[in-house]
């Protein structure tokens, strides 16, 4: 059986992106081992067919957490003789794609779901981009989480061409559309609208992701405030980073009787459904998932201009982009979606999401990839 170790630096990303893709490569001829820093509650939520080796991996920059991690990995890799490690998030990538080339494993693939340091500047930024060029060098394959991902990585000399690839459509996992169920659509929406105290007639902006600068919850702050209308702002994640954010800004948010504020949400589909459009104003995305979750439920969204994102839509139709770290841009994007037929963009959106973002297809596409590398890892070795 082949055998393809998947390291992540966190549960939660493995969580939110992998577990349906790992269980359908154990389904068909994988032997599958996921390594991730401890979580109690991760083998279950893999399963039987699915195994978990916990490994620290250090999310900061850390001399005696990388040296520990690279050398646990190695040991582990070592160990198993896996014929593919696959890795993703730079951290891991960085220790896992050193640990691997020692270890001698052949197919070294690397899930690139964005650039870290593009969020950097100055000497931050010489480090990040050089943990991930090292990365991409130590990798024999690539795999972009988007188009726009790639071109950026062939622009910024990470890797050649020939490295690398876009599995499908892109995006890590698609979008589950037995979770995100569009028929349940005007049933989840009344339910949360009661829940939360909207009316049908209230117009609902909604944001879902950490509530944090990078995010662009600055402008997206600012932009809501100018408007000065009656239109209703909701926001799901939990604040990160709160000396990052504009005290003034945050602190009109949290008193305004238009903006409310929720925890991270386990049925997230259900609140997509009760929002009429989603604000994405990021500095930054590996893709913007929750771009093509809104979509599957037929919410619409404005989205920033940038890398990852614009794949996820077709812009003037199921969305509208707008330039990163400007809220008048954003205000403005709002005030016309509201004068849109917005109904049609998220019928466009649904549309749009089931055609190129399938869960079940893409995790088709990327058992045929796996077999690919496989077969050519085996072709090479002749």
């Amino acid at each position: 059986m082949k055998k393809i170790c998947c390291v992540l630096t966190i549960s939660e990303t493995v969580r939110a992106f992998f577990i349906p893709q790992l269980k359908y490569l154990a389904e068909n001829g994988f032997d599958v081992t996921v390594v991730c820093s401890y979580d109690k509650n991760l083998q279950n939520e893999l399963g039987d067919k699915v195994k978990y080796h916990p490994i620290d991996i250090p999310r900061g920059l850390s001399v005696f957490g990388s040296i520990s991690a690279i050398r646990q990995l190695y040991k582990f890799l070592k160990k198993e003789k896996f014929d593919m490690v696959q890795y993703s998030t730079p951290n891991a990538a960085f220790y896992s794609s050193i640990a691997a080339k020692f270890a001698n494993v052949k197919i070294r693939n690397y899930h690139l779901m964005g650039f870290k340091y593009l969020g950097s500047n100055g000497f931050s930024r010489k480090i990040l981009k050089l943990i991930e060029k090292i990365a991409c060098d130590n990798s024999t394959s690539i795999e972009c989480v988007s188009y726009s991902n790639l071109k950026l990585g062939l622009e910024e000399k990470l890797f050649p061409n020939e490295k690398a690839t876009v599995v499908w459509n892109g995006s890590t996992g698609g979008v589950d559309l037995s979770k995100f169920d569009y028929e349940k659509r005007e049933l989840w929406r009344n339910e949360i609208r009661k829940e939360l105290g909207y009316s049908e007639d209230d117009f609902v902006f909604g944001f879902v992701g950490r509530i944090t600068k990078d995010k662009g919850i600055n402008e997206l702050f600012k932009a809501f405030l100018d408007m000065n209308d009656d239109s209703k702002l909701f926001l799901i994640g939990n604040i990160e980073g709160k000396e990052t954010l504009d005290t003034n800004l945050f602190d009109k948010a949290q008193n305004s009787s238009n903006i409310k504020f929720h925890d991270s949400a386990d049925d997230i589909e259900r609140y997509f459904a009760a929002i009429d459009v989603l604000l994405l104003p990021s500095y930054r995305e590996g893709f913007g998932n929750v771009i093509i979750e809104a979509a599957a439920m037929g919410t619409p969204a404005i989205v920033s201009n940038i890398p990852g994102p614009i794949d996820a839509i077709d812009d003037g139709k199921t969305a509208f982009t707008i330039p990163v770290k400007d809220s008048t841009a954003l205000k403005d994007a709002m005030i016309k979606i509201k004068k849109s037929d917005y109904n049609q963009m998220g019928k466009n959106a649904y549309a749009f999401a089931k055609n190129n973002f399938d869960s079940k297809i893409l995790c088709e596409k990327i058992l045929e990839r796996k077999n690919e590398l496989m077969n050519y890892s085996k072709r090479q070795k002749k």
